[in-house]
């Protein structure tokens, strides 16, 4: 095909986004992916507007299971199991789908193929078997394709009114993908369904495979299910007409339910489908430029795909030789799975967001602070304008928390997606982190939710898809710089400890890939790395200062005693029952007040704050480093000035009263925990002793199965919806245990020994819980019960949940 335009516009548009040369082709690399991670099977490149395919499939045993027809990873559809068994953003993956409910394991196998400058090519083979062989077992796959934006699609196979018998190709091109063919071809050893009533009059159309090409409108692709299952159901509908008076019954359903094998002028959209009996397996090329695919590209390519996997696996997380030697295979290939999810749910989001510049709570609109008024130098009349509204459209590149639940990005799940991402490959957790930077605004200010198009806003109820340009979220996305930071220094670039200042709280590096490894060429390369960071200083500092000043909290007007009398935080946005923007939703607080102080976010400014020290001391910026050292060091006193309460031993939460006083709001849980988990506290503080016989006491946080989000003993312990109200959640497990195991386990202090033991025991309890409830369900969960440890909420929950991955190779 060729396109007028391709020789007006830039090919190869995705090495612009690279910022040096020697990144290009790296970047090239990651353009293809399974990156619609809210379908069980769907694959498209890091262009907006461009190339979109999908898998669905549906039972042929009977008419009613294409009401049941599987595309979107939803938890009714019932499926035993879905799971990437290997992943890698580079090479590919397989992914096992188990669907008892029609009798069929399908495995879908991802290969990419480099060379060119548009991403290369890939090969996928969709391949099933029956789940019980005795069973019956029939079924219809329907792959497709679509187009949107500059480009187009066309059949180049002769259409037939019955079918096509062999291969079928399509050819594109784009701008950003340039030329490329499409092709479909079955495996050598398929069955169809032959026989049964009126089999004679389909004799034509058995074993052929079957088509439609269809006009979408623009935005609309991901809508192509319904629009494909209505061309197959008016097809069967009219048809079955003819039987409805027959002795017979009507025929199988594999002879009707079947597309139409029409090409509509004008077509975008492009669905083919395969109806088998018993085992199958067929094809899908995608060649861009020259480059030629077959059958043998995937009979070679999957088995050192498979094998390249497990290798790398070994020399990046490994599992400890001396951790249950029982179960060390058993715990690897679990450990592998969760990493292979979380690479396998990184998705590609592009789309408009909804955002409301003027909504304000009555306690947020009483701050000396105008939050309404921008610093971007707009009119006031724009600042100040109210209501929800579309703003422009954004590209982000990211992990997702749950394939099924939250297909989307979330800025506080995202830090810690990216320690396990940054562990398996530093250069892929570099471009999400980049993408995340470059949503921040002009003020500085980056949505907790990322709702990016029509799509991720079906899968979101209409009361959380208006994100409001005040609100925040824990600043994890600091935890992937600091530990970047950290191996740039372990592998001998840029300026010492002493250099740097960096106090012994500071992460240690985790391990690296041996240089030259794919991913590795931020670590391999001192200038590379230097570059990345100079890169995103800017934003960075543009959105501390955002934090800095919209969620500052209030200090002399209640007549608080502090050294420091700026350092205070609060959140905005919180409800009368709920803190959302904090993260941990439900949690108890006291009544919302503007003169309320938040423990959790004063900590996370504490960690913000250092993380900006070392990014400033490593690229040179000697002035806002010094000025940050100070910044941090007045965050620190005041923790103990302002939320230390020597009569419940705790740290707690700040409120007013109705006299105007400030008192404590002490609750303990995770919250309480926060100078501990962020290592803002020095190992000697006579505090930590006291937090961790909290963390220890059983009537309290310490359970079997990991430390409760909430006392046992709290009046509010698993009431109301129950969501941080007791259940075990992962990151916070983790927090504590990377704090321990660098910080008040490694350091000498006197309360060194206590935090070694409990180390030990709470990782052990934490792996064994999620070990066993894997075994016995097929998922890893949102969060765990408090009281017997099982599975809740959400599943697949392999977002923030594959840090058990980390912990049990103990990579903090």
């Amino acid at each position: 095909m060729q396109l007028f335009w391709l020789s007006l516009l830039p090919l190869g548009a995705l090495a612009n986004q690279a910022h040096s040369g020697q990144f290009a082709n790296d970047t090239q690399a990651l353009l293809w992916g399974p990156y619609r991670p809210n379908l069980y099977f769907g694959l498209r490149p890091r262009v907006p507007q461009s190339l979109m395919t999908g898998l669905m499939w549906f039972g042929t045993q009977d008419y009613s299971s294409i009401s049941q027809t599987r595309h979107a990873c939803e938890t009714g559809d019932g499926l035993d199991s879905y799971s990437w068994t290997e992943y890698d953003a580079r090479e590919g993956g397989v992914q096992v789908l188990k669907d008892s409910k029609n009798n069929y394991e399908i495995t879908t196998e991802f290969l990419k193929v480099p060379g060119g400058e548009h991403g290369g090519s890939w090969a996928a083979r969709i391949k099933g078997k029956p789940i019980d062989p005795k069973l019956r077992a029939q079924i219809s796959l329907v792959f497709y394709a679509g187009m949107e934006g500059l480009g187009g699609l066309d059949m180049d196979t002769e259409e037939a009114e019955t079918g096509v018998e062999g291969p079928i190709e399509f050819t594109g091109a784009s701008p950003e993908l340039d030329e490329f063919r499409l092709r479909f071809e079955d495996g050598p050893n398929n069955d169809f369904v032959e026989d049964g009533p009126h089999h004679a009059d389909f004799t034509s159309r058995i074993g052929k495979t079957h088509y439609v090409g269809l006009r979408m409108q623009p935005g609309n692709l991901w809508q192509a299910k319904e629009t494909i299952l209505q061309n197959i159901i008016k097809q069967a509908s009219d048809a079955l007409g003819s039987y409805k008076d027959s002795p017979a019954g009507p025929p199988d359903p594999s002879f009707l339910l079947q597309l139409t094998d029409d090409v509509y002028h004008g077509s975008n959209l492009y669905a083919v489908q395969k109806l088998y009996r018993g085992e199958f397996s067929f094809d899908v090329f995608y060649e861009s430029g020259n480059a030629k695919l077959s059958s043998a590209t995937l009979d070679s390519g999957v088995p050192a795909l498979v094998e390249s996997y497990h290798q790398r696996f070994q020399n990046t997380i490994p599992i400890p030789p001396n951790y249950n030697p029982s179960k060390t295979e058993a715990l690897e290939s679990f450990s592998k799975s969760i990493t292979a999810n979380l690479l396998g749910g990184i998705g590609y989001f592009y789309g408009t967001s909804i955002v409301d510049k003027g909504f304000a709570h009555e306690w947020d609109q009483e701050d000396e602070f105008d939050f309404s008024r921008s610093t971007s130098g707009e009119d006031d009349d724009e600042a100040e304008e109210k209501g929800a509204r579309l703003a422009e459209p954004r590209a982000l590149l990211t992990a997702t928390p749950s394939r099924s639940f939250f297909p989307r990005g979330f800025y506080w799940d995202e830090g810690f997606h990216l320690m396990h991402i940054g562990q398996w490959d530093i250069d892929l957790s570099l471009e999400i982190l980049k993408d995340w930077i470059n949503l921040i605004d002009a003020d500085g200010w980056v949505a907790r939710e990322q709702i990016l198009g029509e799509e991720a806003r079906s899968r979101v109820p209409a009361e959380f898809q208006t994100q409001v340009p005040n609100f925040a979220n824990p600043p994890t996305l600091m935890m992937a710089i600091t530990d970047f930071i950290a191996r740039l220094k372990a592998r001998g670039d840029g300026p010492s400890d002493a250099d740097l200042g960096m106090d012994t709280g500071m992460q240690v590096p985790l391990s690296d890939a041996p240089a030259g490894a794919p991913g590795n060429q931020h670590l391999d390369s001192p200038e590379l790395g230097m570059a990345y960071l100079k890169s995103i200083y800017g934003p960075l500092k543009r959105h501390y200062d955002w934090f800095r000043r919209t969620q500052r909290g209030q200090i002399k007007q209640y007549a608080r005693k502090s050294r420091s009398r700026t350092e205070a935080y609060r959140w905005r946005g919180r409800s009368q029952m709920h803190v959302l923007t904090s993260g941990m939703d439900d949690y108890p607080r006291g009544p919302p007040h503007a003169g309320e102080l938040h423990l959790d976010l004063m900590s996370w400014m504490g960690y913000f704050t250092k993380t900006m020290k070392d990014v400033a001391g490593f690229i040179g910026e000697t002035d806002d480093e010094a000025s940050f050292v100070e910044i941090e060091k007045a965050i620190v006193q005041n923790l103990d000035d302002l939320h230390w309460s020597e009569e419940e031993q705790m740290y707690c939460d700040a409120n007013v009263d109705d006299d105007e006083e400030s008192y404590h709001v002490c609750h303990k849980g995770y919250l309480s925990l926060f100078p501990v988990m962020l290592s803002l506290l020095p190992a000697d503080s006579p505090h930590v002793g006291a937090i961790l016989d909290m963390i220890r006491d059983p009537d309290h946080l310490w359970s079997p199965y990991g430390i409760r989000s909430l006392s046992l003993s709290h009046p509010e312990f698993g009431q109301g919806e129950d969501y941080w109200k007791g259940p075990i959640w992962m990151p916070m497990n983790y927090l504590t245990l990377g704090a321990l195991y660098k910080t008040y386990a490694a350091q000498d202090g006197p309360y060194r020994a206590q935090a070694q033991e409990i180390y030990t025991e709470l990782r052990k309890n934490i792996i064994d819980n999620i070990f066993k409830e894997y075994e016995r369900t097929g998922y890893v969960w949102e969060q765990y019960d408090a009281l017997d440890g099982h599975g809740r909420r959400s599943h697949p929950f392999t977002g923030w949940t594959s840090l058990a991955s980390l912990i049990l190779a103990e990579k903090y």
